[in-house]
């Protein structure tokens, strides 16, 4: 019966009935001021209001005192309300904070029953800045939430102080009892805070994230960073989720739906992802700073490029651009070979749409609404900078079918951030190094460094951007701004390296890293499949690293490491930067069981790696001071050319050393054939066996 789940609640039909929808920045984000693309919220309230005749329920222990936000409010045209109890269903998250302000999110799904378009749900929140939620709140306020925006619900805590702890819950307006988890989130220092007083003099330390895929594995390192490390913001360079069809039932994590395109289709996936406890844990007890990503990475060191190993859908669509994506652009002709059905404009609007919905993330230009480039200042300690290195202005990149990207890599025109952000970017350095921040640590989506593999490059990343990536060294260089260290995702495999112009050998040297203009740490994968070969173990893994840092292109390149997925810290103070690899040891199932696999230094001012790298030691993946001479050969020695196929692994037997001894077959993961010949001492680590 109707009336067991609906209540009045008194708004005036003015603009300033609207105020509870628009508390709730999911319905403007991401088109805050372009009325045409966001939900409507004064349409939202007419469609409300119109059903008036299907309340029931009396309006009797609601007044105007109750409801602060609608003063003057008349009861006896009042559209009606949820009270049929939520379920606050992915706990809650916190994000983007600022030093008075921080998002706060969680999504309030009505209980018994099919949700009503017409029925709005309110929330209230409370901050407080104690974890035992004691004396008066901080902050606290009410929003409504609806179907137009799956009931999610991201409000802005305002009135912080700098640098504090704060702890918040959300709850049903309509029963105060009914409560959300609590949250613990994090503002962050006033610009102006000496560097040597931020934190409290002690050191700040990051956790960093890219590609988490459901279906492939667990988001341990998700929990393991919240519950072994001491990582106070957590920074995700993107792949939050993959828009691709995956059969993760042999471990439990089959994906829901079809290959995303609709707005359903991307809630639907972004729901089953906050569905992982270690990912729920994450949220709840730390802030976070996002960007997103969409690429597809295959690995073909010495071997036949015409096989993908990994299809990585992510965010929006597989190898984004401006203008399109691999399988989905507009045309025409229409977009019916996309296997989504969908053209590219609708498909994105549609990605970013419920992006917004479901992350704590503000919309930084309310004329620019694909803008998610911005910047933090943690204090005149550091200035971390977020780029959009994928969605944002981004020229044609490699789409399997289009021209050769190798022939226009190094076109001067050619840019992978545009040419606003672009110019946005050099600002920022030049004005972090300007106010005096120690430190300017950069999170962006792609290997910035460049990557010879097997005579191939990866030109969906910086290699196929070169004049961008040379006009960023050139700033950086010219201007003489110190200490950058730039953060990267997306590859599924770790590397470490000094910054130099490509092929600068002639003022860079390895050894020592004298010459070089900054520290490049990109991460491996949360989850997905490594592109060395999903799942390769970590001796065949090292097989390929060790190729890979005695590259003579690859001169800058200082560690690979591309069995193990898991993360990595970045922990900062005024004189050094220290960044942790930590691996985790089985994402089959959920658990915590990871190691720190190394850790690098690097001291204020001296813009390279400290020597000896990593302190000479690792406990997975290859040093370039460490590896030895690989002969590798190209000749295909697969079982049976009949017998590969894309995406298979077939097992190919070399003699390794691992103690210049002791032989060890090693089993490589590959989507083609992989031919060593000779003995091959492949400079592992004996802890590498895990």
């Amino acid at each position: 019966m109707r009336s067991s789940f609906v209540v009045f609640l008194g708004v005036a039909l003015t603009a300033s009935a609207t105020k509870l929808f628009d508390s709730n920045l999911a319905y403007s984000s991401p088109f805050v001021g372009f009325s045409e693309f966001a939900r409507d919220t004064r349409a939202i309230q007419k469609r409300h209001i119109e059903h008036i005749k299907r309340s029931t329920v009396g309006t009797e222990g609601f007044s105007d005192e109750h409801y602060p936000t609608f003063y003057g409010a008349d009861f006896s045209n009042a559209p009606f309300l949820w009270n049929g109890g939520v379920n606050f269903t992915h706990r809650v998250a916190s994000g983007d904070p600022f030093d008075t302000s921080v998002l706060l999110w969680t999504r309030a799904f009505p209980i018994n029953g099919t949700p009503d378009q017409s029925v709005p749900v309110c929330v209230s929140f409370n901050v407080f800045d104690n974890p035992d939620l004691k004396g008066k709140p901080v902050d606290s306020g009410e929003a409504f939430t609806s179907w137009d925006v799956d009931f999610t619900v991201k409000v802005e805590a305002t009135g912080l102080k700098a640098e504090s702890s704060y702890w918040y819950q959300f709850a049903d307006c309509t029963n105060p009892s009914s409560t959300s988890v609590v949250g613990a989130t994090k503002t962050l220092p006033h610009p102006n805070t000496p560097a040597q007083q931020v934190n409290g003099g002690k050191p700040l330390t990051f956790a960093v994230f890219s590609c988490s895929q459901f279906q492939n594995g667990y988001f341990n390192a998700y929990g393991v960073a919240t519950h072994n490390t001491s990582a106070e913001f957590f920074v995700h360079l993107g792949d939050y989720i993959y828009e691709s069809l995956g059969n993760g039932a042999s471990i439990g994590r089959k994906v829901l739906g079809r290959e995303l395109a609709t707005i359903h289709d991307y809630r639907q996936r972004l729901g089953q992802y906050r569905t992982d406890v270690s990912l729920l844990d994450a949220h709840q007890a730390h802030p976070w700073i996002t960007v997103w990503v969409s690429h597809n990475h295959t690995f073909t060191v010495y071997s036949s490029p015409d096989l993908s190993l990994l299809q990585d859908d992510h965010e929006v669509a597989d190898q984004s651009w401006k203008a399109g994506t691999a399988n989905s652009n507009d045309t025409a002709s229409g977009c019916a070979f996309s296997p989504s059905g969908a053209c590219f404009t609708d498909r994105k609007l549609a990605g970013v749409r419920a992006y917004h919905e479901w992350m704590p993330i503000r919309q930084v230009d309310v004329g620019d609404k694909l803008r998610i480039w911005r910047n933090f200042q943690f204090g005149k300690l550091l200035d971390l900078t977020m780029l959009d290195t994928r969605q944002y202005d981004r020229d044609i990149t490699d789409l399997y079918y289009n021209t050769d990207i190798n022939s226009i890599a190094d076109f001067q025109n050619r840019s992978l951030m545009g040419a606003q952000q672009e110019k946005w970017f050099y600002n920022a350095l030049s004005q972090s190094k300007a106010r005096g921040a120690i430190w300017r640590v950069v999170g962006q989506q792609i290997v910035f460094t460049q990557l010879d593999e097997g005579g191939a490059f990866d030109v969906d990343a910086w290699d196929g951007y070169r004049a961008n990536r040379n006009r960023v060294l050139d700033h950086i260089q010219n201007n003489k701004i110190s200490n950058t260290l730039i953060l990267s995702g997306d590859s599924h495999a770790n590397w470490v390296s000094d910054l130099i112009h490509p092929n600068d050998t002639a003022h860079y040297n390895p050894a020592t890293g004298d010459g070089s203009l900054a520290v490049e740490f990109a991460g491996t994968a949360v989850s997905s499949g490594s592109a060395f070969g999903n799942h390769i173990t970590p001796q065949a893994a090292d097989v390929i690293s060790n190729v890979l840092v005695t590259d003579s292109l690859n001169a800058d390149l200082q560690w690979s490491e591309g069995s193990y997925r898991g993360f990595f810290t970045l922990t900062l103070n005024t004189t050094h930067a220290n960044a942790t690899y930590w691996a985790m040891r089985n994402t089959s199932t959920a658990n915590l069981d990871a190691f720190p696999s190394a850790e690098f230094i690097v001291k204020s001012g001296a813009n390279k790696l400290s020597r000896p790298v990593a302190g000479g030691n690792v406990l997975a993946g290859v040093l370039k001071s460490n590896a030895k001479p690989v002969n590798v050969t190209s000749s295909a020695v697969a079982p049976s050319s009949s017998a590969v196929s894309s995406g298979s692994i077939i097992s190919v037997t070399g003699t390794v050393s691992a103690s210049e001894s002791a032989n060890t077959v090693v089993s490589v993961s590959e989507s083609v054939s992989f031919s060593i010949t000779g003995t091959v001492t492949a400079g592992l680590q004996p802890s590498t066996s895990g």
